[in-house]
C-alpha cells in the first residue's frame, strides 16, 4: 500500500478530473492522426448521406400534398435514391468502425507498453511501497476499461458532433425561427450532463481504485495460500474481500447511479425543444411560412439533432468510467522515474569496493544506516552479520544500487556508482537471495537468464557444480522442461538461482543466505562450489548461519544500522563481543 494514501488521494482528485484524462489520452491518439481524419471524413460522408434522407422524404411528401394524388414516378424516384444514401451511409459507417476499433487497440497496445517500460523504470520504493495487485490492476484491467469507452467515445463523437453541425444548416436551410429555437434551448442539456458527469466521475475513480485494492487481496491471498491455511487465516481473509467487496458495491452503484442521470434528464430537455419545434413549426404552417412536409422535415432534424446527446448520455457509464481508469492509468506513469543513467559504463572490474560515510533509511523520519564506512580489496570475502532487521539486506540494496544512498559514496575501482550505468554495475555482481524466482519457461531458459549464449557444455557444468543436475536430469524434459512457480520446491528453485550465478561466473559476488533453503548435506557441497567460485572474486555474505561464514577474510557485525565490531572469526571470538554472543547463542540448548 502508499506510503501516504491521504496525500496520493488528493491528488488524484485535483489532477484526475474527466477533462484533464481526456486530454492525456488524446496525446496517445494523436500518433495516429492519419486514422483520426480518415474516420472523422467517413463519419461525415455517413452523417450528411443520412440527413439529406429526411429532405428527400420531405419533398415526395410535399409532392402528395400539393397535387393532392400520388405521384407513383416522383415517389419512386426519391425511394430509389434513398436507398443509395442508406447502403453508401451503411458502407461509410461500416469501414469508420473498422477503423476506430484499429485505432483504438493500437492506442491501448501503446499505454500498456509504455507502463510496462516505465514499470521498469520506477524506482524500487515505488515498487515497494505499491501493492503488486493494484499495478497489476492499473495495467490490466483499467486499460481494459479504457479500450472499451475509447471504442464507443469514437463512434459517438465524431458522428455527434458532425451531426450537430450538418442538422443545424440544414435547419437553417429550412427556417431561421426555428433553427435559433433549437439552439437557445440547447445548453440545457450541457448544464444537466455536466452536472451529473462531474459527479459520476469521482465516484467511477473511487471504484477503480477499490477494484485495484481488492485485485491486491485477491493476489496476496491466492498467492499465499499455504500460510493462508497453515494458520487458520481462511475467515479474516474473507472479511477483509468482504469489506473491500461491500465498498466497491456502494461506490459502483453511486456511479451508475449519477451516471444513469444523465440520460432521461437530457431526453427531458430533448423532448421539450422537439415540443417547440412542433408548436413554433405548427403556428409558421398557419401564417403561411412553413409547408407540412417542411415541418416534418425540421422535426426528423430535431430528432437527429438531439441523437448525439442522447447517445452520449447513454453511454456515460462506460465513458466516465473509461476516464476514470485513464486517470489512474496516468498517474502510474507520470510517477518519477529513476534518476537518468550516466553513459559511462563500469569494465574490467577488479572488485575493489569502497564504502565512504554512507547513510541511508527508507523513512526518513527513522535512521537506519548511519556513517557507514568499508573497503575491501579485490578478491577478498566479506560477511556481514548482524540481527534481523540491522541494516544487512539494506547495505547489499545500495551496492547495487537499488536505492541510492542518502549521504557519502559507493565506490568500485575508485569509480563512484552514482557515474556509471545501472546495468554495467549489476553486470558485475552475481547475487543469489533467500526470496528465489523462476519464471515461466524452461529450465534453460532459467539458468541461462544471465546469459543467453551459453554452450550445452557450459550449463552442464554449471549445473554439476551448483549440485542442481541431479534434479534436472530427473525432470520429464530436463533442460527443456517448462517450469511454472510451483514446478519446484522452495530449496530446487534455490539452486537453479545459485546455477545462473555459477553460470555468469561475475567478478563480485553477493550471496544473502543463498543456502536458506537447502538441506544440510547439499550445503555442505554447495559450499564447496561457492569456494571455488569466490577464489579471486570479491564476495559478500549475509548468513544467519555464522558456522558458514568462518573463513571470511572480514567479518562485519551490524547493529541498528551501524558496523560495531570488524575483524575475522578467530579475532571476534577471542574479543568476547557481540559477535562472540551471536555465535555462541547458536549452540546454546534451550531448557
Amino acid at each position: 500500500m502508499s506510503r501516504n494514501p491521504q496525500a496520493k488521494g488528493k491528488l488524484s482528485l485535483k489532477e484526475g478530473s474527466s477533462l484533464h484524462a481526456f486530454q492525456k489520452v488524446m496525446k496517445f491518439i494523436g500518433r495516429y492522426r492519419v486514422h483520426l481524419v480518415f474516420s472523422i471524413l467517413l463519419a461525415a460522408v455517413s452523417v450528411v448521406l443520412q440527413l439529406y434522407i429526411p429532405i428527400l422524404f420531405g419533398d415526395a411528401i410535399d409532392g402528395i400534398v400539393d397535387k393532392g394524388q400520388v405521384d407513383f414516378e416522383l415517389v419512386a424516384y426519391y425511394l430509389s435514391r434513398i436507398l443509395v444514401l442508406v447502403l453508401v451511409s451503411a458502407a461509410a459507417t461500416w469501414v469508420m468502425s473498422v477503423i476506430n476499433n484499429r485505432m483504438t487497440y493500437r492506442v491501448v497496445q501503446d499505454i500498456r507498453e509504455k507502463a510496462i517500460r516505465h514499470i521498469q523504470k520506477l524506482p524500487l520504493s515505488y515498487l515497494d511501497g505499491h501493492s503488486t495487485g493494484d499495478i497489476v490492476s492499473r495495467v490490466i484491467a483499467d486499460v481494459a476499461l479504457l479500450s472499451d469507452g475509447l471504442l464507443l467515445g469514437f463512434t459517438q463523437l465524431f458522428s455527434g458532433v458532425i451531426t450537430i453541425g450538418v442538422t443545424l444548416a440544414f435547419m437553417l436551410s429550412k427556417s431561421l425561427i426555428i433553427t435559433g429555437l433549437v439552439i437557445l434551448l440547447t445548453p440545457l442539456s450541457f448544464v444537466v450532463a455536466r452536472f451529473i458527469a462531474t459527479r459520476s466521475f469521482r465516484m467511477f475513480h473511487k471504484q477503480s481504485e477499490t477494484r485495484g485494492r481488492q485485485t491486491a487481496i485477491i493476489e496476496e491471498m491466492i498467492g499465499n495460500q499455504k500460510v493462508v491455511k497453515a494458520f487458520g487465516y481462511e475467515e479474516k481473509a474473507s472479511a477483509r474481500f468482504a469489506e473491500v467487496n461491500e465498498e466497491l458495491k456502494e461506490c459502483s452503484q453511486k456511479a451508475v447511479f449519477y451516471s444513469s442521470l444523465t440520460n432521461p434528464c437530457t431526453r427531458f430537455v430533448n423532448n421539450v425543444i422537439y415540443a417547440a419545434v412542433a408548436l413554433a413549426g405548427a403556428l409558421l404552417i398557419l401564417a403561411g411560412n412553413l409547408t407540412v412536409g417542411g415541418l416534418s422535415v425540421l422535426l426528423a432534424y430535431a430528432n437527429q439533432y438531439m441523437k448525439p446527446f442522447n447517445d452520449i448520455s447513454s453511454v456515460i457509464t462506460e465513458l466516465q468510467n473509461a476516464l476514470a481508469c485513464a486517470s489512474r492509468i496516468f498517474e502510474l506513469l507520470e510517477e518519477p522515474a529513476e534518476s537518468p543513467d550516466p553513459a559511462e559504463a563500469l569494465s574490467q572490474v577488479q572488485g575493489a569496493v569502497e564504502v565512504q560515510d554512507v547513510s541511508f533509511s527508507y523513512d526518513k523520519k527513522k535512521k537506519l544506516i548511519e556513517h557507514f564506512s568499508l573497503k575491501t580489496k579485490p578478491g577478498m570475502r566479506v560477511a556481514i552479520v548482524g540481527p534481523t532487521g540491522c541494516g544487512k539486506t539494506t547495505f547489499i540494496n545500495l551496492l547495487m544500487r537499488f536505492y541510492d544512498v542518502d549521504g557519502g559514496r559507493i565506490l568500485v575501482d575508485g569509480q563512484p556508482i552514482q557515474q556509471v550505468s545501472r546495468h554495467s554495475l549489476r553486470r558485475n555482481y552475481g547475487m543469489v537471495l533467500q526470496d528465489t524466482w523462476i519464471k515461466n519457461g524452461t529450465v534453460r531458459e532459467n539458468v541461462c537468464f544471465g546469459k543467453p549464449d551459453a554452450t550445452e557444455e557450459e550449463i552442464k557444468k554449471a549445473c554439476v557444480e551448483a549440485h542442481s543436475w541431479e534434479f534436472i536430469r530427473r525432470l520429464p524434459k530436463g533442460l527443456d522442461t517448462v517450469l511454472n512457480e510451483d514446478s519446484l520446491s522452495q530449496g530446487q528453485k534455490q539452486l537453479l538461482c545459485i546455477t545462473r550465478v555459477m553460470l555468469c561466473l561475475p567478478p563480485m559476488l553477493i550471496l544473502d543466505e543463498a543456502t536458506s533453503s537447502i538441506d544440510t548435506r547439499t550445503e555442505l557441497q554447495i559450499q564447496e562450489g561457492f569456494e571455488k567460485l569466490m577464489q579471486g572474486r570479491t564476495s559478500f555474505i549475509v548468513a544467519h548461519r555464522l558456522s558458514t561464514i568462518r573463513n571470511a577474510d572480514v567479518i562485519l557485525v551490524m547493529k541498528d544500522g551501524r558496523i560495531v565490531e570488524q575483524g575475522n572469526h578467530q579475532e571476534l571470538m577471542a574479543a568476547g563481543g557481540f559477535y562472540s554472543h551471536l555465535y555462541n547463542s547458536q549452540f546454546d540448548r534451550v531448557s
